[in-house]
């Protein structure tokens, strides 16, 4: 018996009847050999970790643009601490630990630069419209190792292209992931970025806890750790007590989350000081866009090569630009669009 087959075994004996056995996936497009080692799911979190669109996303932006303070949250920091708690609610639910781990890790690779202003900007030129978690799932599936893809499992798949809520109820069964650990992501990600664009924004003095609804503070509490502890507390025991295969809040505390959901859009994502910087990131978006459509040869020149068979340009330039770091992206507009100072030979002067 192999390690990655004892491990498989423990697996069996171990987690919920509703978890997600690795010995039980559905496979991959593209069917491989069984690592001796790793299960499934570790082979899919290891891919994830060691690819260049992971790496890339400690200089993308979670809310602040290229943030000077050490303490900012990145998307790294952001799906790293999507991840803990993550893994935290798994644990105590009994769902394979390892899947609910890939699943965190992988959910943000298809984020543009600059946040969601990038991405509303390439939603609004790319035609056929862009979106982060579809994008996510063509890093994955086509962009990452020079286009053969990460080839990952049906059911991490699954939870990258299912982890997005939108403004809308934390469960709707039309976009609930079929695993629970893909669930447990899905509210993972609200959780984190609910808790640490809170903090972040307080940090830069964009809002103050007392500004917080008080309903809010009384229910989940007034730190970022009193309210995490609240909110993954609340799951585990709402998710035992209903036994089912729903990863589901109490109405209280459910309330108080989408409240404040509510409130950071209003006051943070939407807050002027934020949003006269993104106004200047859409532009830069947007004219890279436009300039490397019109410019194909330019386009291959910095991409490394042209459109994908059967794909137009336009597919290959947002792929590019949605690729990008936020300080890259600015590196490349300087280099095209603004003028540089002459560095000849002024000895003769």
């Amino acid at each position: 018996m192999t390690i990655r087959e004892e491990l498989e075994e423990i697996e069996k004996k171990v987690l919920s009847p509703l978890a997600t056995l690795s010995s039980q996936s559905k496979g991959r497009v593209r069917p491989e050999p069984p690592c001796p080692i790793r299960t499934e799911f570790q082979r899919d979190r290891d891919r994830i970790v060691h690819s260049k669109a992971f790496r890339r996303l400690k200089h993308k932006t979670q809310v602040f643009l290229s943030p000077t303070g050490d303490h900012y949250r990145t998307r790294l920091t952001h799906v790293i601490e999507v991840a803990q708690i993550a893994r935290t609610i798994s644990k105590a639910l009994r769902l394979n630990e390892d899947l609910t781990e890939a699943i965190a890790l992988g959910h943000d690779l298809g984020h543009t630069p600059f946040g969601h202003a990038g991405e509303a900007v390439l939603n609004e030129i790319f035609p056929g419209g862009f979106k982060h978690v579809a994008h996510s799932l063509r890093v994955v599936d086509v962009l990452e190792k020079d286009g053969r893809g990460l080839n990952l499992t049906y059911e991490v798949r699954d939870g990258i292209s299912k982890h997005s809520k939108g403004m809308g109820p934390l469960d709707n069964p039309l976009y609930r992931p079929e695993t629970m650990e893909g669930q447990v992501v899905r509210v993972s990600d609200l959780i984190a970025y609910a808790n640490h664009d809170l903090d972040d924004a307080i940090r830069a003095g964009i809002i103050t806890i007392e500004d917080v609804p008080k309903e809010c503070i009384k229910v989940l509490g007034k730190t970022n750790s009193e309210r995490i502890n609240r909110m993954v507390t609340d799951i585990i025991f709402e998710t035992r007590r209903l036994g089912e295969k729903r990863v589901v809040m109490s109405k209280e505390v459910e309330e108080a989350v989408l409240e404040l959901r509510s409130y950071l859009f209003e006051n943070v994502y939407m807050n002027e000081k934020i949003r006269s910087n993104f106004v200047k990131a859409s532009k830069i978006i947007k004219e890279l866009y436009e300039y490397f459509c019109s410019n194909p040869d330019e386009f291959s020149r910095f991409y490394g090569r042209g459109p994908r068979e059967g794909e137009p340009l336009e597919r290959a330039v947002c792929d590019f630009i949605a690729g990008m770091t936020d300080s890259y992206a600015i590196s490349v507009y300087e280099r095209i669009f603004l003028p540089r100072r002459w560095q000849g030979d002024l000895g003769s002067l």
